[in-house]
């Protein structure tokens, strides 16, 4: 494996440490909605704290996804369109068993 500053491998690609594989497998775990607790397991981590910690920035983006989500599901007064419903809720907000 290259030292940084080395060239890219011969075939073009950079040099990729098994931390960088690490690090994008738990982001990617994160942005695909596994649950904080089951990917700090995975990782082996003593706390979800700690891999809130480390992958704070992935937790935000999913935060601000989150909330532009909740955004267009929520109807506008004078917004001219209807905003489709999310199919998982009833007509009128009824509750269905």
């Amino acid at each position: 494996m290259s030292r940084p500053g080395e060239p890219p491998t011969r075939d073009g690609l950079p040099p990729v440490r098994f931390h960088d594989l690490r690090h994008g497998s738990a982001s990617m775990l994160l942005a695909a909605g596994v649950e904080l607790k089951v990917v700090s397991q995975i990782m082996g981590h003593a706390t979800s704290a700690f891999t809130a910690d480390v992958y704070v920035t992935v937790l935000e983006e999913m935060e601000e996804d989150a909330a532009s989500r909740i955004g267009a599901f929520v109807p506008r007064k004078g917004a001219g369109t209807v905003q489709p419903r999310a199919s998982n809720v009833p007509a009128g907000g009824e509750n269905v068993a």
